[in-house]
């Protein structure tokens, strides 16, 4: 890694400021450059000096921002596929450039800067991001502001989440909507048209070890929604997001396995649906009625959305696993799903997902279904109730029979 240099206060004859000729000489040395047979690698350290004190200067002159994109572009120019410049690029630039550009509040400088580093990433070098997370943390806050900008978003999507080890050490150290911003992108990369690959799938396996034990961990933070303080809504989303997150891990078969039997995962969810659905019963507060997380992002009543994705989850993670079907009976889990899709409900995702946990729970076993028809039969369990959620009883002698009205979905 390179040591840190001060910048200088002359470079190559030009006297600070001197924004015309600056400015000339970073368009003279991008257009030079354009050609592989001039390729001067001595003048990346040049270049990256003069782009380092336009940082120092806190320049805001509109000629000498030009200067500074140019610098920028010439760099990213020079390290395009060539490895020998992207190596002095790294050596010259790294850490001290991006720590100054990638947080300028100009975008274009952003943008750029954003060119370099993932033009300039490799395998090695992203273990040295890892002792420089800084950085990392920059290109996500980078994307936040500047969504429309592409390089920040490749870097993190194609960079970062194939870098389990880079996301496990990153993670713990960003805030809350940092988290939310990288979990998005990792859903978009579950979700995406484009279904992940034979290399990707370690990687993702690394991954949901991570945000499942993270959720194990911190899931309760979603109570103090409950209390009479003001809620954190960015810890709320963030606590949601890793939901989301397990939720559509646990329907990529590739990915299902390992979550099925993550220790702690399933009583975890079954528990926090439980004291969601008590809590909202016993005072009135944010878990009480109805309600859903809007999908700007924002917090309006979060307990059905939530507890929505817990039923599913809790499917998924009983998607044709007897153990698990099993594990959720013996927890009285059945009792507590079929509680959570009542007639008066008006939240329509809450009864698919209560159907969908139902029915998985039920698949070719035998004794589900039994603790199903002897709670229609006692009354714990409303027929008209069975009936919304795709089921019926049936008596047969003196046995009862759950049959399913519909088929059997999958994750």
């Amino acid at each position: 890694m390179a040591a840190p240099r001060p910048p200088p206060a002359r470079l190559s004859g030009i006297m600070v400021p001197a924004p015309i000729q600056d400015l000339e000489a970073l368009r003279a040395l991008t257009a030079l450059f354009k050609e592989q047979r001039n390729r001067n690698l001595d003048t990346i350290g040049v270049a990256v000096d003069l782009i380092l004190l336009f940082r120092e200067l806190r320049v805001e002159q509109e000629a000498l921002l030009t200067a500074f994109r140019c610098g920028l572009q010439f760099l990213g120019n020079i390290a395009s596929r060539n490895e020998d410049s992207q190596s002095i690029v790294w050596v010259h630039a790294f850490p001290e450039l991006f720590l100054s550009c990638l947080n300028h509040p100009d975008k274009k400088i952003v943008a750029y800067s954003s060119m370099i580093l993932f033009t300039s990433l490799n395998h090695e070098r992203m273990k040295e991001l890892e002792e420089n997370l800084n950085i990392a943390i920059d290109v996500i806050d980078a994307y936040q502001k500047h969504p429309e900008s592409e390089w920040p978003f490749l870097i993190i999507t194609d960079l970062f989440l194939k870098s389990p080890e880079l996301v496990q050490a990153m993670f713990p150290k960003l805030n809350n909507q940092e988290r939310v911003t990288l979990l998005d992108l990792m859903i978009g990369k579950i979700t995406s048209d484009e279904p992940l690959t034979t290399d990707d799938i370690p990687v993702f396996l690394r991954h949901a070890e991570l945000i499942a034990s993270t959720f194990v961990d911190q899931c309760k933070t979603v109570l103090k929604l409950a209390s009479e303080e003001p809620p954190d809504d960015e810890e709320a989303l963030a606590t949601i997001r890793l939901l989301d997150v397990l939720c559509e891990m646990t329907a990529n078969t590739e990915l299902l396995g390992y979550l099925q039997v993550f220790p702690g995962l399933l009583e975890r969810v079954i528990d926090l649906l439980r004291v969601i659905h008590v809590t909202g019963r016993e005072t009135t507060n944010i878990f009480s009625n109805c309600g859903c997380v809007r999908a700007e992002g924002d917090i309006s009543n979060v307990a059905e959305g939530f507890k929505s994705h817990l039923i599913r989850l809790i499917g998924n993670l009983c998607y044709k696993n007897k153990d698990n079907q099993d594990k959720v009976n013996e927890l009285d889990g059945i009792p507590l799903i079929l509680d959570n899709c009542n007639i008066s409900d008006s939240n329509p995702f809450l009864t698919q997902w209560v159907i969908y946990a139902i029915r998985n729970l039920t698949e070719d076993n035998s004794q589900n279904q039994d603790l199903i028809a002897k709670m229609e039969e006692q009354g714990l369990a409303d027929a008209s109730l069975l009936k919304k959620v795709g089921f019926e009883v049936e008596k047969k002698g003196e046995k009862l029979i759950l049959k399913s009205t519909s088929d059997t979905p999958k994750p």
